[in-house]
């Protein structure tokens, strides 16, 4: 009989703002079929609970308006945290130069709710 037991998994929150200059749309579209593509697989997996672009709040503003992300957001469940970084930096989005690499944020996080 195995006396292993997994280890404990965590939730972390991580925010991924984008670069602001003029090119970053368009680097981030021209990458954002891998990124989605990985993502799913991270979906898939367990790691991603919540996964998302953040939008301006002009993206919401009537029906109609233009969507423009302007970053990421995740909610991941892992060992830890050096597991969700090596994640978000083999990203297309980080690699590519889309995320702003010194505004990224991982943090643990301890949930008021469990509905993920």
């Amino acid at each position: 009989m195995s006396t292993d037991t997994p280890a404990p998994r965590h939730k972390f929150i991580v925010y991924a703002p984008d670069m602001t200059d003029a090119d970053t749309l368009q680097r981030r579209l021209s990458v954002r079929p891998a990124h989605l593509e990985k993502a799913a697989e991270y979906i898939k997996d367990g790691m991603f609970k919540v996964a998302g672009a953040m939008l301006t709040p002009e993206s919401i503003a009537s029906p109609t308006a233009e969507k423009k992300m302007v970053g990421s957001v995740f909610i991941c469940e892992a060992e830890s945290l050096e597991e969700v970084r090596k994640v978000m930096q083999s990203d297309v989005y980080y690699t590519s130069g889309v995320w702003d690499k010194e505004k990224l944020v991982i943090l643990p996080v301890a949930l008021a709710t469990q509905t993920l």
